[in-house]
């Protein structure tokens, strides 16, 4: 391994080959910044792949990088309908992949990031910290490997790390040995095995995002064709009013009418909501069934499936040497956080942001995309769009473009999450709900997390 003084000749590196990373490779790349774009997967959108089976709330026009466009069109892309919804796939294959393809060899497939820290630096040392590159160890299939870089641009998005069913954060008594009847995504229903998994079957929910709002619509269809199937939603609000309020109101009608159709699934399907329901332990009985108990002594029996839906949050473990300022509360970037935390704001309240709020004490290193907000849900691909376009300018030395933020979100009482939708042609979509499928009610990015 070669060692590095200085970090002015060396490349920005890219995390994560989805949404936000991509788009922040196309910008560096029209800046004529040298990047290497490392992915952990074997292909572009690799997380967003897990989620092919979903369908998004937001229109192709939204889900686009204008910079990326252009490049793309230059090797003779056609554009998808901007009205358009497209599945978690579609958007994989009709413009991620060809986006990584356009950029050339420095998209870096099987490259797993297990460290970033400033070069035979640990935390504690000051001296020289700044001037000194990056240091990105990589596990690859042909052993580790450490690439110097000037800048860092971290966009793994929080896929990767769900929340727990336990309430206070952590798992769950008994929720590590039980794992293969909990399931912590919205489920592909229109998959026969996984369908056979819950059919006629006692299932948990537990969350009140759009994601669960999904489960639920989609469990009780089941229920009409499979009457045996019931449904316990666990809620750990002491009513679960809110998680049905704002969606009159959604600039992105069918995601506000999500909260519609889960409230009519709800009311009229074989689902029994429990508020105030946090999580202590997960035990079974001799056949096998599980008791879902929580911390004040009620609890759920006879359960045989569990589908966790109860958020995200950011893998740090990697970023330990770093020297970051992140919110206590969210771990998102400290000056980012007032302007997204759930509980006073919602996606069309986030101030526009950009470099400025996303650096940390750590110079060139920025988290973009759905990492940057942490543990909030409120993103929207848009936004990771113009984080890399201010970030990129940042790193490319504008500072006066990196500063000329603008954004302009679609206003809701409902952020984030999955729901249903079946109509690729409708005039709303969902930024994670599932794809097209009979059983399925008609509704409205993921972010990427």
């Amino acid at each position: 391994m070669s060692v590095r003084s200085t970090a002015a000749d060396l490349p920005v590196v890219v995390i994560g080959a989805g949404p936000s990373g991509l788009a922040a490779a196309a910008h560096l790349h029209s800046r004529n910044v040298d990047v290497i774009v490392l992915e952990s997967g074997p292909c572009a959108g690799a997380a967003v792949r897990e989620w092919g089976h979903v369908r998004l709330f937001s229109s192709w026009s939204e889900l686009v990088d204008p910079v990326a466009a252009d490049l793309l069109q230059t090797l003779g892309w056609t554009a998808p309908n901007p009205k358009g919804y497209p599945t978690g796939a579609d958007w994989a294959d009709a413009y991620l992949q060809p986006l990584a393809g356009a950029l050339g060899d420095v998209v870096l497939y099987g490259h797993a990031v297990t460290a970033v820290t400033k070069q035979s630096r640990d935390r504690l040392v000051s001296s020289g910290r700044d001037e000194a590159p990056f240091t990105v160890r990589v596990q690859t299939s042909a052993g580790e490997k450490v690439i110097f870089a000037r800048g860092v641009i971290d966009a793994t998005g929080t896929w990767g790390t769900p929340n727990p069913l336990g309430g206070d954060g952590v798992p769950a008594i008994g929720e590590i040995e039980h794992a293969n009847q909990i399931s912590y995504r919205i489920p592909n229903f229109r998959d026969e095995d996984v369908r056979a998994r819950y059919v006629g079957r006692h299932v948990v929910v537990a969350g009140t995002g759009a994601s669960a709002k999904g489960a639920l619509i989609a469990l009780t269809a089941l229920a009409q064709e499979a009457p045996g199937t019931r449904v316990s939603w666990i809620v750990r609000r002491s009513n679960v009013g809110e998680a049905f309020a704002g969606s009159g109101q959604d600039e992105l009608p069918q995601r506000g009418a999500l909260g519609q159709e889960a409230k009519a699934a709800v009311d009229a399907g074989p689902v029994a909501t429990i508020s105030g329901f946090r999580t202590a332990s997960v035990t079974s009985d001799a056949n096998g069934a599980l008791d879902v108990t929580s911390f004040d002594g009620r609890s759920i029996t006879g359960v045989d499936e569990i589908i966790a839906l109860t958020g995200f949050r950011p893998d740090l473990d990697f970023l330990s040497e770093l020297r970051l300022d992140l919110d206590p509360i969210l771990q998102a970037p400290r000056a980012l956080a007032p302007l997204i935390d759930p509980n006073e704001h919602s996606c069309g309240t986030v101030y526009p942001h950009g470099a400025k709020e996303l650096a940390q004490p750590e110079v060139g290193f920025f988290a973009v995309g759905m990492k940057s907000y942490g543990r909030a849900t409120s993103f929207l691909a848009l936004t990771g769009f113009e984080q890399t376009r201010s970030v990129a300018a940042s790193l490319a030395g504008d500072h006066e473009a990196a500063a000329r933020v603008e954004l302009t979100l679609p206003d809701t009482g409902v952020c984030g999450g999955a729901g249903a939708f079946d109509d690729e042609s409708a005039e709303g979509g969902a930024c994670c709900a599932p794809a097209s499928a009979p059983e399925f009610v008609t509704l409205g990015g993921l972010t990427t997390r």
